[in-house]
């Protein structure tokens, strides 16, 4: 019955800075639309998973995680480490893949994984 995910929505304070930050930091191209659209690679997956209200995964107060999949974390790293983005947790190594955190201007935390 589904077909894929249709698109990711949320508000912000600061609609211009977030595109920006977005733009600059995860080289999403943000159309005059105030979106974009991210085509599917063949080998990308989309996850869809529930947690509990007191998982520690990711902080109890952000109601949701957005998960972008990368090619390499190792260069995404760089470029984030040459415009100024700190990391918001060190990478990490698992069966599942690499994966590293970093906080948007609204400061949702985002992961980056490198399956």
């Amino acid at each position: 019955m589904i077909k894929g995910f249709g698109g990711i929505f949320w508000r912000t304070k600061n609609l211009e800075g977030i595109k920006k930050w977005y733009s600059e930091a995860l080289k999403i191209e943000i159309e005059n639309w105030n979106g974009t659209v991210i085509t599917p690679q063949s080998g990308n997956e989309t996850i869809f998973s529930f947690f509990t209200e007191n998982d520690g995964y990711f902080p109890t107060e952000q109601q949701v995680m957005l998960n972008f999949q990368v090619h390499n974390l190792d260069e995404t790293i760089k470029h984030l480490e040459h415009i100024g983005v700190p990391l918001a947790k060190k990478p990490e190594i698992s069966e599942f893949g690499k994966f590293v955190w970093i906080e948007d201007p609204d400061g949702r935390l985002v992961e980056l994984w490198e399956k």
